[in-house]
């Protein structure tokens, strides 16, 4: 079987193809599989990572683009599908797979023909997301809610959203030990991603001593932020110090974290469908601003089932602490929110994903 996947991004692309792929390679050990991503990409390092050839071609978004600029994006456009043809040549593969970016839009228009896959992330898909829809034989979603956005429901696959292998690893006990946890005390966890989130930091260090005489913190920083939060441990007394257990990242250790805390304070990106829901991890969401609003529309997912509450970012550094103070306070409600949380997993949608690209696969062949 020979499976090309075209994704972008970390959390919302890269990362749920990775574990589809490898999902797909215990079922099928012959398996020959090779990445399409944008030039000067950051996912090269991962997929390479897992030993999966990487080929990139142009790529730009059309959409909403200013007329100065609109013909030079075409022309990478032209230049993606040109690009595109020539390695659907050379690999012949029996079936695509995409996860979204605007890199998938030329490999969609040169491959047409062949039997496609579409994952979507988000509850809402983004515009580039809908553009390859047109082009999907099969589109896979990670909840039901996400059935309105789309016109020809007999296409549509519920998955869930598929979780790295190896995150759920991690026993209670086993998690506390490797992040050095050491009290009795409720944990929280903090978290911006790979790159932060500066109002989440910025939130954090407002209500730093306040926050650490309630919880044992766990705060993933981004790398951009680490230094200057970092910082801040020299003001603090060696008690407060030991409950702080900052990062500037977390790959390996993710899980640990993720099984460790007791209430989460995040963004609402696509991987909190999915992870929170593993662990049963009731969250504070804070759907990122600046940005479509795909991020509000996981969030409002997640608390109208009762799993999570929303924030907004503008008003985060006041309302941080009594949010967490109020949910910590109430046991019950603590517990009815785990509960519906866990209620959302579903752990089987890497090898879901999997069987449907087998499925297109063979009637490829």
């Amino acid at each position: 079987m020979r499976l090309l996947i075209c994704a972008g991004g970390t959390g919302g692309g890269v990362y749920p193809a990775l574990t589809a792929l490898n999902a797909l390679r215990e079922m099928e050990p012959g398996l020959d599989a090779c990445w399409v991503g944008g030039e000067g990409g950051m996912e090269s390092r991962l997929v390479e990572r897992e030993n999966v050839p990487f080929k990139s071609i142009p790529a730009a978004g059309v959409h909403g683009v200013g007329l100065r600029q609109l013909p030079a994006n075409l022309l990478r456009l032209a230049r993606g599908v040109l690009s595109a043809r020539s390695i659907l040549r050379e690999y012949r593969p029996d079936v695509l797979l995409f996860t979204g970016g605007y890199v998938a839009v030329p490999m969609a228009l040169a491959g047409a023909r062949i039997p496609t896959l579409l994952y979507v992330p988000d509850i809402e898909p983004g515009l580039a997301l809908k553009t390859l829809a047109r082009f999907a034989d099969r589109i896979a979603i990670t909840a039901a809610d996400s059935r309105r956005y789309f016109r020809r429901p007999e296409r549509l696959v519920l998955t869930g959203y598929p979780v790295r292998p190896g995150l759920s690893a991690w026993p209670r006990e086993k998690a506390r030990a490797a992040l050095n946890l050491n009290s009795s005390s409720p944990v929280l966890l903090v978290t911006g991603g790979s790159k932060g989130a500066r109002s989440l930091n910025n939130a954090v260090l407002a209500n730093l001593p306040a926050l650490l005489d309630m919880v044992e913190l766990i705060h993933v920083t981004g790398e951009l932020d680490w230094d200057t939060v970092n910082a801040k441990g020299s003001e603090l007394s060696p008690e407060q110090q030991a409950r702080w257990h900052r990062f500037p990242y977390l790959h390996e250790q993710m899980g640990a974290a993720l099984s460790a805390a007791d209430l989460a304070v995040s963004r609402a990106g696509a991987s909190t469908l999915g992870e929170y829901p593993l662990f049963g991890l009731p969250a504070v969401l804070v759907p990122y601003p600046y940005a479509w609003r795909y991020q509000k529309v996981n969030a409002d997912y997640l608390v109208s089932h009762g799993a999570a509450v929303i924030v907004e970012d503008a008003r985060l550094q006041d309302q941080l602490l009594p949010a967490v103070r109020d949910m910590l306070a109430d046991a019950g409600k603590l517990n009815s929110m785990r509960a519906a949380m866990r209620s959302l997993a579903r752990p089987d949608a890497a090898s879901g994903i999997a069987r449907q690209l087998q499925d297109l696969a063979s009637k490829r062949r």
